[in-house]
């Protein structure tokens, strides 16, 4: 798993942290029950204070992608099935994005195809790993 953290970025960088990893489960890059670095070692891997990846995974944690064990650390949890929360959520997070596209003149036909070339790439990066 390489993590690519931007240090000029306004998001913070335990929210860039977490979303890399959501994004390395998605993509097939984290395999169920595949354990995640120790705070500790990713800390130092990247350069940022043990603080910041303990918040990262204790995200991760509450949102169920992962689970944390003081035996066994950190691992990523089988796939999720959405429930009424996380689809409204969802709901709420697109209707932003699409009212910011819709504001940069991105029409509904071209937000649908960006949208599926995000969910074809995606599978076609879990086939190539398989």
């Amino acid at each position: 798993m390489i993590l690519k953290l931007n240090f000029e970025s306004e998001i913070p960088i335990y929210v860039q942290l977490r979303n890399q990893i959501v994004m390395a489960i998605a993509h097939g890059d984290l395999t169920q029950g595949e354990k995640l670095p120790t705070i500790r070692n990713l800390a130092e891997d990247l350069g940022i204070n043990n603080m910041t990846v303990n918040k990262a995974y204790a995200m991760l944690k509450q949102e169920g992608f992962i689970s944390i064990d003081r035996r066994h650390g950190a691992k990523v949890n089988p796939i999720l099935t959405p429930d009424f929360e996380f689809k409204e959520k969802l709901e709420d997070d697109l209707s932003l994005v699409i009212s910011e596209a819709e504001i940069r003149g991105i029409k509904k036909d071209e937000f649908i195809k960006i949208c599926e070339n995000i969910f074809d790439s995606m599978a076609g990066l879990k086939l190539k790993k398989e």
